[in-house]
């Protein structure tokens, strides 16, 4: 199991934890998932084929319901692949 499985991993046993947007945008990076407004308070990621956007505040730590949000989105990118 590489660096990014365990990344995963870990944020799904504990999405409590105090995960930062670089966290994220590692796994976005990893997965192709478009990232939006990188620059401004919220950041936004999409990928093509998923109907729902997530977006999640630039703020740390990352509330859970906003690390859920993001799980479910890789999740549905990896159906779509």
């Amino acid at each position: 199991m590489g660096t990014f499985e365990k990344l995963l991993e870990r944020m799904r046993r504990n999405p409590l934890g105090d995960w930062t947007m670089g966290n994220l945008m590692t796994i976005a990076r990893r997965m192709n998932i478009e990232v939006r407004n990188s620059d401004g308070s919220h950041h936004v990621f999409s990928f093509p084929g998923v109907e729902e956007d997530v977006t999640v505040p630039y703020k740390r730590p990352i509330k859970p319901v906003y690390i859920k949000k993001f799980l479910a989105l890789v999740d549905a990118v990896k159906e779509v692949v």
